[in-house]
């Protein structure tokens, strides 16, 4: 097994996708670097730049776009910008607001890689006679004797990104490229690289947050947009605790913002157990009733072959969550699985990612989840 960048005898036409941030910009000079023929795009992901997140955050600004053509002038490749608002409004943003107001938590990030960086974006680049799609993200592709190609985890676990690549399928495997998932060194390090390299974008801060929301305040961005519906927040028993301005507000696990008047009788915290968007009740308990067992989820999306016989793999929940052991099963077109130990805090709309050691087996979305106490939510 090699990596992809070895298994090609030619150079290749090379599109790099470059957010204006310092990994996408050293991914391209390194492509370049290996001999491929690299060009540079910078995606506009919004009709009114001025309305997603400033201060050199690293995605979606005005500024962001001059950095990225800035980093390209300096590889000496030739740099586009091309314009995915409408779609990316589309497939991200409108689909971010959907999961929300029907009680769900979605990865906005994870949605962007399958719909925008590797659908949209790649379609177009195929169409054009590229061969492959070059990212910063952390991790790699690993291609087998029989020409399989395969998705891992990054060699630095720290900085590794394969959770929110576990949408790619066969086909856009193919076609990826992501010079920065056999690095070994530190984040520091790609900076002194990019430093080295000449680009301004060695010190800029890395993005974080939401791209899409400004202020990066979700709650506000979400009410903005669904308006206020007041209900009522009630404990397991469905006496009411309190209120709130929108069920969509809120997420499994969460702790902070309940605004609760009336202590739990243990005087110990509690959390959100449950969220009906039906009649707009947020149910809340002790964190003991978070415990997971089990959860079905469903679109489940193979990096690979689909599994043909239950197996037991490691999972990650999300995008910064660690790994748990679990036993899976795709029965009747959803996947079916069980938690060694429980987990807690898993959300239906979340992504379930399953491992192979460091190979992506595949991923699916949370639908429901099955809880080790019996809670009445």
């Amino acid at each position: 097994m090699t990596e992809i960048s070895q298994q090609r005898p030619r150079p290749l036409r090379v599109l790099a996708a470059m957010s204006g941030g310092v990994d996408s910009a050293v991914a391209a000079a390194r492509a370049a670097e290996a001999g491929h023929d690299v060009t540079g795009v910078h995606l506009a992901l919004s009709a009114n730049p001025q309305s997603f997140r400033t201060g050199a955050r690293g995605c979606c600004t005005i500024e962001d776009s001059r950095d990225a053509r800035r980093a390209a002038d300096v590889i000496g490749i030739p740099f586009y910008v091309w314009d995915l608002a409408e779609r990316f409004r589309e497939d991200v943003v409108d689909d971010f607001v959907a999961e929300y107001e029907a009680g769900r938590t979605p990865n906005p990030c994870l949605r962007c890689n399958e719909k925008i960086k590797f659908a949209a974006l790649l379609d177009k680049a195929i169409a054009l006679g590229f061969d492959a799609v070059c990212t910063g993200h952390y991790a790699k592709v690993l291609v087998n004797e029989d020409g399989t190609r395969e998705l891992h985890r990054a060699s630095d676990m720290a900085k590794d990104q394969s959770y929110v690549l576990g949408v790619l399928d066969d086909r856009q495997l193919a076609h990826a490229m992501f010079p920065l998932g056999d690095t070994l060194t530190t984040k520091g390090e790609i900076r002194v690289e990019a430093e080295r390299r000449g680009l301004a974008v060695a010190k800029k801060p890395d993005s974080h947050d939401i791209c899409f929301i400004a202020d990066g305040d979700t709650q506000g961005f979400l009410s903005n947009r669904l308006g206020k519906a007041e209900g009522d927040i009630v404990d397991e028993s469905g006496a009411v605790v309190g209120s709130h301005e929108g069920a969509y507000g809120f997420t499994i696990g969460q702790r902070k913002g309940l605004r609760i008047g009336t202590p739990a009788p243990d005087g110990k915290p509690r959390y959100v157990l449950d969220i009906s968007p039906v009649d707009n009740t947020v149910t809340v308990g002790p964190v003991a009733a978070l415990d997971v067992s089990a959860l079905t989820a469903i679109k489940p999306r193979w990096c690979g072959a689909a599994p043909t016989a239950p197996g037991t793999y490691t999972a990650q929940l999300r995008a910064h969550g660690g790994e748990t052991e679990v036993r899976a099963e795709l029965v009747d077109g959803q996947l079916e699985v069980s938690f060694t130990e429980p987990v807690r805090g898993v959300a239906p709309g979340q992504a379930i990612v399953l491992y192979d050691d460091t190979r992506v087996v595949g991923s699916a979305t949370i639908a429901t989840t099955r809880r080790t106490a019996a809670v009445a939510v």
